[in-house]
Protein backbone atom coordinates (compact mmCIF):
# COMPACT_ATOMS: atom_id res chain seq x y z
CA UNK A 1 0.00 0.00 0.00
CA UNK A 2 1.48 3.61 -1.08
CA UNK A 3 0.68 4.81 2.19
CA UNK A 4 2.38 2.25 4.45
CA UNK A 5 5.75 3.00 2.06
CA UNK A 6 6.22 6.55 2.99
CA UNK A 7 9.43 6.97 4.97
CA UNK A 8 9.64 7.63 8.48
CA UNK A 9 12.33 10.15 7.94
CA UNK A 10 10.31 13.05 6.58
CA UNK A 11 11.61 16.58 6.83
CA UNK A 12 10.55 20.11 5.53
CA UNK A 13 11.33 21.05 2.02
CA UNK A 14 9.66 24.27 2.39
CA UNK A 15 13.26 26.52 1.34
CA UNK A 16 11.35 29.26 3.77
CA UNK A 17 11.22 27.22 6.43
CA UNK A 18 14.94 26.07 5.89
CA UNK A 19 15.93 29.56 5.76
CA UNK A 20 14.30 30.71 8.96
CA UNK A 21 16.88 28.20 10.50
CA UNK A 22 14.86 26.50 13.37
CA UNK A 23 15.77 25.50 15.97
CA UNK A 24 15.76 21.38 15.94
CA UNK A 25 17.21 20.33 19.61
CA UNK A 26 16.00 16.45 19.10
CA UNK A 27 18.64 14.11 17.97
CA UNK A 28 16.40 11.65 17.96
CA UNK A 29 14.30 13.07 15.49
CA UNK A 30 16.56 15.28 13.55
CA UNK A 31 19.77 12.57 13.39
CA UNK A 32 19.44 13.09 9.18
CA UNK A 33 19.67 16.16 7.16
CA UNK A 34 17.90 14.43 4.17
CA UNK A 35 14.88 16.82 3.02
CA UNK A 36 11.19 15.39 1.74
CA UNK A 37 9.66 16.90 -1.11
CA UNK A 38 5.95 16.40 -0.65
CA UNK A 39 3.37 17.80 2.32
CA UNK A 40 2.23 15.26 4.81
CA UNK A 41 -0.70 13.12 4.10
CA UNK A 42 -2.51 11.35 7.33
CA UNK A 43 -6.12 10.69 5.35
CA UNK A 44 -6.64 7.39 5.52
CA UNK A 45 -9.26 5.96 3.26
CA UNK A 46 -11.62 9.04 3.95
CA UNK A 47 -11.21 8.95 7.80
CA UNK A 48 -8.70 11.81 8.76
CA UNK A 49 -6.10 10.72 11.68
CA UNK A 50 -4.38 13.30 13.79
CA UNK A 51 -2.36 14.29 16.66
CA UNK A 52 -2.63 16.29 19.46
CA UNK A 53 0.57 17.94 20.17
CA UNK A 54 0.47 16.60 23.99
CA UNK A 55 1.56 13.42 22.26
CA UNK A 56 5.38 15.14 22.27
CA UNK A 57 5.22 16.47 25.63
CA UNK A 58 8.03 14.98 26.49
CA UNK A 59 10.57 16.35 23.39
CA UNK A 60 11.15 20.08 23.11
CA UNK A 61 7.86 21.81 22.27
CA UNK A 62 7.95 24.84 20.55
CA UNK A 63 5.55 25.59 17.55
CA UNK A 64 8.69 25.12 15.08
CA UNK A 65 9.21 21.63 16.74
CA UNK A 66 5.85 20.68 16.77
CA UNK A 67 5.26 21.18 13.37
CA UNK A 68 8.74 19.02 12.54
CA UNK A 69 6.92 16.14 14.50
CA UNK A 70 4.27 16.49 12.74
CA UNK A 71 6.07 16.39 9.74
CA UNK A 72 8.24 13.38 10.64
CA UNK A 73 5.19 11.73 11.57
CA UNK A 74 3.52 12.34 8.15
CA UNK A 75 0.49 13.86 9.97
CA UNK A 76 -1.59 16.45 8.23
CA UNK A 77 -3.76 17.80 11.02
CA UNK A 78 -3.99 18.38 14.68
CA UNK A 79 -5.34 19.14 17.96
CA UNK A 80 -2.48 22.47 19.16
CA UNK A 81 -2.07 22.88 23.20
CA UNK A 82 -2.42 26.81 24.17
CA UNK A 83 1.02 26.94 25.18
CA UNK A 84 3.47 26.83 22.35
CA UNK A 85 0.89 28.91 20.60
CA UNK A 86 1.01 31.69 23.53
CA UNK A 87 4.53 31.18 23.64
CA UNK A 88 5.25 31.84 19.91
CA UNK A 89 2.04 35.07 20.28
CA UNK A 90 4.27 36.32 23.20
CA UNK A 91 2.88 35.49 26.38
CA UNK A 92 4.33 36.92 29.73
CA UNK A 93 7.07 34.64 30.91
CA UNK A 94 6.28 32.99 34.51
CA UNK A 95 8.86 34.46 37.13
CA UNK A 96 9.17 32.91 40.14
CA UNK A 97 7.51 34.28 43.17
CA UNK A 98 5.42 36.68 40.72
CA UNK A 99 1.52 36.46 42.43
CA UNK A 100 0.36 38.82 40.01
CA UNK A 101 1.66 36.40 37.09
CA UNK A 102 -2.50 35.20 36.27
CA UNK A 103 -3.40 38.27 36.00
CA UNK A 104 -0.34 39.83 33.63
CA UNK A 105 -1.37 36.59 31.79
CA UNK A 106 -5.44 37.92 31.66
CA UNK A 107 -4.51 41.02 30.50
CA UNK A 108 -2.40 40.16 27.87
CA UNK A 109 -5.00 38.08 26.14
CA UNK A 110 -7.59 40.61 26.58
CA UNK A 111 -4.96 43.20 24.21
CA UNK A 112 -2.62 40.82 22.39
CA UNK A 113 -3.04 41.05 18.24
CA UNK A 114 -4.19 37.99 16.88
CA UNK A 115 -1.57 38.85 14.10
CA UNK A 116 1.28 36.16 15.39
CA UNK A 117 -1.72 33.15 15.74
CA UNK A 118 -2.23 34.14 12.24
CA UNK A 119 1.20 33.60 11.43
CA UNK A 120 1.29 30.50 13.06
CA UNK A 121 -1.47 29.42 10.66
CA UNK A 122 0.28 30.26 7.71
CA UNK A 123 3.79 28.11 9.40
CA UNK A 124 1.28 24.87 9.82
CA UNK A 125 -0.87 25.54 6.76
CA UNK A 126 2.09 26.34 4.32
CA UNK A 127 3.72 23.15 5.10
CA UNK A 128 0.72 21.39 4.72
CA UNK A 129 -0.80 20.59 7.94
CA UNK A 130 -4.34 22.42 9.17
CA UNK A 131 -4.51 22.96 12.83
CA UNK A 132 -8.63 21.81 13.34
CA UNK A 133 -8.64 22.65 17.54
CA UNK A 134 -6.60 24.02 20.09
CA UNK A 135 -6.39 23.81 23.57
CA UNK A 136 -5.76 27.12 25.37
CA UNK A 137 -5.76 27.22 29.50
CA UNK A 138 -8.09 30.66 29.26
CA UNK A 139 -11.66 28.43 29.33
CA UNK A 140 -11.89 27.93 33.01
CA UNK A 141 -14.42 28.97 35.62
CA UNK A 142 -11.63 31.92 36.80
CA UNK A 143 -11.00 32.68 33.62
CA UNK A 144 -12.34 36.43 32.22
CA UNK A 145 -15.16 36.87 29.68
CA UNK A 146 -12.12 38.55 27.89
CA UNK A 147 -9.77 35.57 28.53
CA UNK A 148 -12.67 33.71 26.72
CA UNK A 149 -13.10 35.66 23.82
CA UNK A 150 -9.21 35.93 23.42
CA UNK A 151 -9.26 31.84 22.87
CA UNK A 152 -12.09 31.89 20.08
CA UNK A 153 -10.74 34.68 18.20
CA UNK A 154 -7.16 32.91 18.60
CA UNK A 155 -9.09 29.79 17.77
CA UNK A 156 -10.46 31.87 14.44
CA UNK A 157 -6.82 33.09 14.15
CA UNK A 158 -5.47 29.56 13.65
CA UNK A 159 -8.12 28.37 11.41
CA UNK A 160 -9.49 25.80 13.74
CA UNK A 161 -13.32 25.04 13.53
CA UNK A 162 -13.60 24.24 17.76
CA UNK A 163 -11.69 24.93 20.84
CA UNK A 164 -11.45 22.18 23.24
CA UNK A 165 -11.65 21.68 27.21
CA UNK A 166 -12.42 19.65 30.22
CA UNK A 167 -16.06 19.11 30.55
CA UNK A 168 -17.19 21.51 33.80
CA UNK A 169 -19.51 19.58 35.89
CA UNK A 170 -20.60 23.25 36.30
CA UNK A 171 -24.00 23.40 34.40
CA UNK A 172 -23.61 27.39 34.32
CA UNK A 173 -20.10 27.14 32.95
CA UNK A 174 -20.88 24.97 30.08
CA UNK A 175 -24.01 27.75 29.11
CA UNK A 176 -21.39 30.39 29.84
CA UNK A 177 -18.64 29.10 27.27
CA UNK A 178 -21.87 27.76 25.12
CA UNK A 179 -22.93 31.09 24.78
CA UNK A 180 -19.49 32.43 24.00
CA UNK A 181 -19.30 29.43 21.38
CA UNK A 182 -22.83 30.61 19.42
CA UNK A 183 -21.64 34.35 19.39
CA UNK A 184 -18.39 33.30 17.64
CA UNK A 185 -19.87 30.28 15.31
CA UNK A 186 -16.68 27.93 16.70
CA UNK A 187 -17.72 24.44 18.59
CA UNK A 188 -16.52 23.79 21.76
CA UNK A 189 -15.38 19.91 22.10
CA UNK A 190 -15.56 18.93 25.89
CA UNK A 191 -13.23 16.26 27.30
CA UNK A 192 -13.49 13.73 29.78
CA UNK A 193 -11.46 11.38 31.50
CA UNK A 194 -13.10 8.26 33.58
CA UNK A 195 -15.85 9.93 35.08
CA UNK A 196 -17.21 9.49 31.33
CA UNK A 197 -20.90 7.72 30.40
CA UNK A 198 -23.23 7.73 28.09
CA UNK A 199 -25.32 10.73 29.69
CA UNK A 200 -22.61 12.98 31.10
CA UNK A 201 -22.52 15.08 28.17
CA UNK A 202 -26.47 16.03 27.69
CA UNK A 203 -26.87 18.99 29.93
CA UNK A 204 -24.04 20.65 27.74
CA UNK A 205 -25.38 19.46 24.36
CA UNK A 206 -28.88 20.52 25.29
CA UNK A 207 -27.46 24.12 26.36
CA UNK A 208 -26.12 24.72 22.99
CA UNK A 209 -25.68 23.46 19.71
CA UNK A 210 -22.32 24.52 19.72
CA UNK A 211 -21.02 22.27 22.77
CA UNK A 212 -20.20 19.64 21.65
CA UNK A 213 -18.09 16.37 22.59
CA UNK A 214 -14.23 15.85 22.08
CA UNK A 215 -14.48 12.26 23.07
CA UNK A 216 -11.60 10.26 24.32
CA UNK A 217 -12.63 6.48 23.52
CA UNK A 218 -9.27 5.27 26.14
CA UNK A 219 -10.89 7.24 29.29
CA UNK A 220 -14.22 6.21 28.19
CA UNK A 221 -13.44 2.50 27.98
CA UNK A 222 -11.84 2.80 31.24
CA UNK A 223 -14.31 4.48 33.00
CA UNK A 224 -17.40 2.78 31.51
CA UNK A 225 -16.09 -0.88 31.28
CA UNK A 226 -17.77 -1.02 28.06
CA UNK A 227 -17.05 -0.35 23.79
CA UNK A 228 -17.65 3.80 23.20
CA UNK A 229 -19.30 2.35 19.66
CA UNK A 230 -23.21 2.48 20.58
CA UNK A 231 -22.38 6.21 22.05
CA UNK A 232 -20.54 7.12 18.81
CA UNK A 233 -23.74 5.98 16.79
CA UNK A 234 -26.01 8.15 19.19
CA UNK A 235 -23.75 11.02 18.93
CA UNK A 236 -21.97 11.04 16.11
CA UNK A 237 -23.21 14.05 14.32
CA UNK A 238 -22.44 16.23 18.11
CA UNK A 239 -18.83 14.99 17.90
CA UNK A 240 -16.52 17.07 16.50
CA UNK A 241 -13.07 15.41 17.32
CA UNK A 242 -12.05 12.15 18.83
CA UNK A 243 -8.77 11.14 21.08
CA UNK A 244 -7.62 7.56 20.15
CA UNK A 245 -5.99 5.44 22.89
CA UNK A 246 -5.81 2.09 24.41
CA UNK A 247 -6.43 1.58 27.75
CA UNK A 248 -7.70 -1.07 30.17
CA UNK A 249 -11.28 -1.91 31.48
CA UNK A 250 -12.10 -0.98 35.00
CA UNK A 251 -10.23 2.13 35.71
CA UNK A 252 -7.26 0.17 33.52
CA UNK A 253 -3.50 1.63 32.64
CA UNK A 254 -3.23 3.24 29.24
CA UNK A 255 -1.74 0.44 27.02
CA UNK A 256 0.00 0.57 23.69
CA UNK A 257 -2.27 0.34 21.16
CA UNK A 258 -3.86 -3.20 20.46
CA UNK A 259 -2.69 -4.47 24.35
CA UNK A 260 -5.48 -2.58 26.14
CA UNK A 261 -9.83 -3.34 25.91
CA UNK A 262 -10.34 -0.05 23.40
CA UNK A 263 -11.89 -1.28 20.69
CA UNK A 264 -9.37 1.12 17.92
CA UNK A 265 -10.02 -0.90 14.88
CA UNK A 266 -13.63 -1.42 14.66
CA UNK A 267 -13.93 2.51 15.80
CA UNK A 268 -11.82 3.52 12.55
CA UNK A 269 -13.43 1.14 10.60
CA UNK A 270 -17.02 2.82 11.59
CA UNK A 271 -15.24 5.96 11.08
CA UNK A 272 -14.41 4.81 7.62
CA UNK A 273 -17.94 3.04 6.78
CA UNK A 274 -20.16 5.64 8.09
CA UNK A 275 -17.85 8.47 6.43
CA UNK A 276 -17.74 10.70 9.58
CA UNK A 277 -16.00 13.55 9.23
CA UNK A 278 -14.51 14.28 12.69
CA UNK A 279 -11.31 13.62 13.17
CA UNK A 280 -9.54 10.64 15.05
CA UNK A 281 -6.64 12.49 17.12
CA UNK A 282 -3.44 10.12 18.10
CA UNK A 283 -3.23 11.13 22.29
CA UNK A 284 -0.18 9.22 23.16
CA UNK A 285 -0.41 8.64 26.83
CA UNK A 286 1.23 5.32 27.43
CA UNK A 287 4.80 5.13 28.83
CA UNK A 288 7.46 5.39 26.07
CA UNK A 289 10.17 2.49 25.60
CA UNK A 290 13.62 3.77 26.47
CA UNK A 291 14.72 2.86 23.30
CA UNK A 292 12.05 5.09 21.55
CA UNK A 293 10.33 8.66 21.56
CA UNK A 294 7.88 10.23 21.53
CA UNK A 295 7.69 11.06 17.30
CA UNK A 296 8.77 7.19 17.17
CA UNK A 297 5.84 5.97 18.85
CA UNK A 298 2.98 8.48 17.11
CA UNK A 299 4.75 7.10 14.17
CA UNK A 300 3.60 3.41 15.59
CA UNK A 301 -0.19 4.47 16.12
CA UNK A 302 -0.47 6.12 12.45
CA UNK A 303 0.59 2.58 11.04
CA UNK A 304 -1.59 1.25 13.61
CA UNK A 305 -4.49 3.33 12.19
CA UNK A 306 -3.25 2.55 8.43
CA UNK A 307 -3.81 -1.56 8.81
CA UNK A 308 -6.86 -0.76 10.86
CA UNK A 309 -8.29 1.16 7.72
CA UNK A 310 -6.87 -0.53 5.08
Amino acid sequence: MKDQNISRRRFIGSTALVAAGLALSSKSVFATSSLFQSKPNSVINGVQIGVITYSFRSMPGSAEQLLQYCLQCNINAIELMGQPAEAFAGIPQRVAGDKDYLKKVADWRASVSMDKFKELRKLFNGAGIKIYAWKPNALGEKNTDAEIDYAFNAGKALGVNHVTVELSTNADQTKRLGEFATKHKIFVGYHAHTQATPTLWDTALEQSKYNAINLDIGHYVAGTSISPVPFILKNYERIVSMHIKDRKFKDGPNAPWGQGDTPITEVLQLMKRNKYKFPATIELEYDIPTDSDAVKEVIKCREFAVKALS
